[in-house]
């Protein structure tokens, strides 16, 4: 079924479940001619069969496939825990959304699709997702759970932040990040979803925070969401042009090409600092550009459960 065609007659993401299915399903058969083609056994809830297993659980249908043996994974098998925290601040709301296709995704679209195609891998492995959204305010959270009634209500919950856009919302990343962790009382993996902007830019604290949150021995996935055309390079057309602080109101006029060199070398001074800073508290940070596909974020998924165990 075509992506866009369903994002069409759904009028936007009304069936998120569908959307991720068919992301992650394009992941999968692409897999297979990529390095990762290993993983691919068990991301599709398969593992290789060994020799004096028993055979009573061998997918012949695939192996009429492939030409090789695997058995079904079972729910016992698997007991990973994962928490989303999603950062629903209005500047994750930028850009505006034009139209009903994956080339206009904004940052909290590319969140909610991302999340959802997470979501999706954990439900076909049976295992536990939770999630909580913050903002100026800590506006969600749902604990770790299996059932497939949790995994509705968390994909009905996804689908009102696009729904409801945040209108002049700042960002309390340092606060609910303790609050999460707090929550957070059996080892998970945590994926974060946020532009990393916010008024105060207190380093030290953000990273207190981030720490917080590896406190029982848990993994930390930052995805640093950006518009990189707009929000790396500054490319914007060099007319007299007004640019709105979308959390603050604050206004500036000027034009682009005035600053962009500086801006520029501001971005990348502080994004290695960022990663700098990542590397050294054994945070993992992945660059999630909203006009590039979701494939980065199921690698890295992937590349973290491998570690995880």
């Amino acid at each position: 079924m075509n992506i866009e065609k369903e994002l069409h007659e759904t009028g936007g993401f009304l069936n998120l479940d569908l959307l991720a299915k068919q992301v992650v399903e394009g992941y999968i058969s692409g897999m297979h001619k990529s390095p990762f083609h290993g993983f691919s056994a068990e991301f599709a809830e398969h593992k290789i069969y060994n020799s004096g297993e028993s055979t009573r659980h061998i997918d012949w249908k695939l192996f009429a496939k492939t030409d090789k043996l695997y058995t079904r994974r079972y729910e016992e098998e698997t007991n990973l825990r994962c928490h989303l925290i999603i950062d629903n601040s209005a500047s994750m709301h930028y850009p505006k959304m034009k139209g009903q296709s994956l080339d206009s995704l904004n940052k909290i679209g590319f969140s909610v699709l991302a999340s959802a195609c997470l979501m999706h891998i954990l439900k076909r492995q049976r295992d536990a997702v939770g999630i909580s959204i913050y903002s100026d305010e800590f506006e969600f959270y749902a604990p770790e759970k299996s059932s497939e009634r949790h995994h509705h209500m968390l994909l009905d919950k996804l689908n009102s932040i696009l729904k409801n856009p945040a209108k002049r919302k700042n960002t309390d990343t340092y606060t609910y990040l303790h609050q999460i962790a707090e929550k957070l009382k059996r080892r998970s993996l945590i994926f974060l979803f946020t532009d990393m902007f916010q008024a105060d830019t207190d380093e030290e604290r953000l990273f207190e925070a981030l720490r917080h949150l590896k406190y029982n021995r848990h993994e930390v996935i930052l995805f640093h969401v950006i518009d990189e055309k707009r929000e790396l390079d500054f490319n914007f057309e060099n007319t007299p042009r007004r640019f709105t602080d979308v959390e603050t109101g604050m206004e500036v006029d000027l034009y682009s090409d005035n600053i962009r060199e500086n801006y520029k070398k501001a971005v990348e001074e502080y994004l290695d600092n960022l990663k700098m800073q990542c590397a050294k508290y054994r945070i993992k940070y992945v660059e999630a550009d909203i006009n590039k596909n979701f494939d980065n974020i199921m690698t890295a998924y992937l590349l973290e459960k491998q570690k995880f165990g």
